[in-house]
């Protein structure tokens, strides 16, 4: 069994060096940590677990933070959990992503998500009901911007001419991408379609299991229903407390 950590690093938090550090020496397979470039005043859109944690207000770039943790260390995993890419810039994320594995010998997981506060998302300039189509774009965009020595992309939501971008990724083709969502079978088929893995995320004070249990039937039926030609091997399912939580990796159903 290999055992990891998500913890908000921020600057009233265990240093992120001391952390990896000793997460490293403790055997832990793995090291994610959040991020909010800001975060709105306005509760328009309430935290799904009730009271918004102070946390939310304060963490670090986990690119920033990770590249620190990366020099500290050198067998345990560093990844976002989760990355918002839909309110980022692709090209210059891109360059991030290859260059933080590049930086720790390909130990990166890239942990992406949709998001959940309409406001945060809208202030980078994208609607909140159009999330997950411009996420999708944005992550082919630096598929494409990794794989090859010259890329361009053209989309609907994402557009640039070809251009040159190093260093590419010690990872090939990409880091792990993994999706931090709530299990449904429109989250699952944009999984399949552009992601290696899935990042559960639990339903705060609900008790809804069969939404966010990998092996409930539910989530079992809504990847066996789903018309993706394959699954990705690996999830992360994620449990309570916030903060500092155990990611336990499980294997997903495969579609037959």
């Amino acid at each position: 069994m290999r055992i990891g950590l998500l913890s908000f690093v921020t600057d009233e938090s265990m240093p992120i060096v001391d952390l990896a550090t000793e997460a490293e020496a403790r055997g832990f397979e793995s090291l994610f940590v959040p991020k909010k470039a800001h975060l709105p005043v306005s509760r328009r859109t309430p935290w799904p677990g009730g009271v918004l944690p102070d946390t939310y207000k304060r963490t670090y770039d986990p690119f920033v933070a990770l590249a620190a943790a990366a020099a500290v260390t050198s067998t345990i995993r560093l990844g976002t959990g989760i990355c918002m890419a839909v309110a980022r810039d692709p090209i210059i994320t891109a360059k991030e992503v290859a260059s933080l594995d590049a930086i720790s010998n390909g130990r990166f997981v890239f942990g992406i998500g949709y998001g959940w506060n309409a406001e945060e998302i809208e202030d980078h300039g994208v609607p909140f009901a159009s999330r997950a189509a411009v996420l999708r774009e944005k992550v082919l965009a630096m598929k494409a911007i990794w794989s090859g020595d010259e890329a361009g992309f053209q989309g609907e939501h994402v557009s640039f001419e070809a251009t040159w971008s190093w260093p590419k990724p010690r990872q090939r083709p990409h880091p792990p991408i993994v999706m931090g969502s709530r299990a449904s079978a429109a989250n699952f088929r944009d999984i399949a379609d552009y992601c290696d893995g899935w990042m559960p995320i639990e339903y705060f004070g609900k008790t809804e299991p069969t939404r966010c249990c990998p092996h409930s039937t539910h989530s079992r039926r809504s990847l066996i229903d789903t018309r993706a030609e394959g699954w990705p091997a690996r999830s992360w399912c994620s449990s309570r407390p916030p903060g500092v939580v155990a990611l336990e990796p499980r294997s997903l159903v495969r579609r037959r």
